[in-house]
């Protein structure tokens, strides 16, 4: 009897503890059920919302400027033919800008040009515009040089409506005052649209220094010229108006605002230049605020090509490319 007395109160006493543990026990599972659930609730809702983002349709399109491959293009590693097949299969960008440097010899050459146009066919890819340089300033007060830089960009008008390209890029620069240069900016580029307009090309201005990088006189050229076809290319980047002793390695010594010059470019706006140069850990353009810029952008009803156009050193030149058409399209998809 006494030892089945014994065994009682043991089972007894594994009962209470049971009977004490088990609630306990219970509602830690409970607890951290619940917790896993709204953590797995949270990660489903971020996960559905970055899905959403992405696929979210941009407000503009995505173009790649030929300037990004320079190193490339320079050292023979690629070749200006071969360029919007890079585009589209390395990048997955069906729309190219040329840069005139890199087929200097070509505007006239109806073969070459017809080769180029039939690979950009074959691949599906846009022609968008030529960046002309080297062919004179449209802002040189000397009446003479101004007049030959305008006739030396007709061949480049030619060629880029046989691509089908809507614009050329061109240069306003010119030694003098503000007030002369603009006089001289407003008479080359009234003279060549004027060309232009007749086969349905656009004469557009990127900020490329000096005197086209401050925003308020670039607009006031523009309005000057008054011509549907003349237009701007701002650039992002390109907002130094002075360097130290001339010498960009150097450093700028007057620099334009660029949120402003956009914002007064925008109005007259045929093209954006997306420069790009560095990149933070979290992939940001270190020294520009692209949601704000594209912001600008936005806000002006742009809705054309934006072109790529990096410059930095730090990554390759095809990272380079790969890491501002991600940050466009992160970017435009949460602006649009």
């Amino acid at each position: 009897m006494k030892n089945e007395r014994r065994l009682f109160l043991r089972q007894m006493m594994g009962y209470t503890g049971s009977a004490l543990i088990l609630p306990t026990f219970l509602s830690a599972c409970g607890s951290g059920t619940q917790a896993n659930n709204e953590e797995n609730s949270k990660d489903t809702t971020a996960n559905q919302t970055t899905m959403e983002t992405a696929n979210k349709p941009l407000f503009f399109k995505i173009s790649l400027a030929e300037w990004s491959l320079h190193k490339m293009l320079f050292d023979k590693k690629l070749d200006n033919l071969d360029f919007p097949a890079k585009a589209k299969n390395d990048f997955g960008i069906d729309a190219v800008e040329y840069v005139n440097q890199f087929f200097k010899d070509k505007a006239k050459d109806t073969a070459y040009l017809t080769e180029l146009k039939k690979r950009t066919g074959d691949l599906g890819v846009t022609n968008v515009l030529i960046m002309i340089d080297g062919e004179g300033f449209l802002g040189s007060t000397d009446a003479k040089e101004r007049m030959k830089a305008v006739e030396n960009h007709y061949q480049w008008v030619e060629a880029a409506k046989f691509l089908g390209c809507h614009s050329i890029r061109v240069n306003a620069y010119g030694k003098g005052t503000a007030e002369e240069v603009s006089k001289a900016a407003i008479d080359g580029l009234g003279k060549l649209s004027e060309f232009a307009e007749k086969v349905g090309i656009n004469v557009i201005v990127e900020n490329h220094g000096s005197y086209s990088s401050d925003g308020a006189w670039l607009a006031n050229v523009m309005k000057s010229v008054g011509k549907a076809n003349c237009g701007t290319l701002p650039d992002f980047g390109n907002f130094c108006m002075k360097y130290k002793n001339d010498d960009w390695k150097q450093g700028c010594e007057n620099m334009y605002d660029r949120y402003k010059g956009v914002e007064e470019m925008m109005p007259f706006a045929k093209g954006v230049s997306a420069k790009s140069n560095v990149f933070d850990a979290e992939g940001n353009e270190a020294n520009m605020d692209y949601r704000r810029l594209l912001q600008i952008v936005k806000n002006a009803g742009y809705t054309g090509h934006i072109g790529i156009e990096y410059e930095g050193n730090e990554l390759s030149e095809e990272e380079g490319v790969r890491a501002t058409k991600k940050l466009l399209e992160k970017v435009g998809a949460e602006l649009s």
